[in-house]
């Protein structure tokens, strides 16, 4: 792997404590950044997957609503209210 430096300009007083915090946790700031760096490239990654997945999803949606494929409102309040139902019931006696 190759190396690049990466150069920026931070607030002395900054600089100063992320210095003292890195060295109170036996690392260098570089080493820090660097993490940091990987962290947020992987949950950068992480939440494009997702971003890419939830689109497909409702793309399967619309097409499914597209070609007709619905459930009646009716049929779902009547589904979610035998849930609820079954909830309470099941509250009721961990009492």
């Amino acid at each position: 792997m190759t190396e690049a430096t990466f150069t920026f300009r931070v607030d002395e007083a900054l600089k100063a404590e992320f210095t003292q915090a890195a060295k109170a946790k036996d690392r260098t700031g570089a080493q820090l950044l660097r993490d940091f760096m990987r962290d947020f490239v992987r949950r950068q990654h992480e939440a494009d997957e997702y971003d890419a997945w939830f689109r497909q999803q409702v793309q399967i949606g619309i097409d499914e609503a597209d070609a007709g494929k619905l459930i009646p409102a009716e049929e779902v309040e009547a589904h979610f209210a035998a849930r609820r139902l079954e909830l309470r019931r099941r509250l009721e006696e961990s009492k």
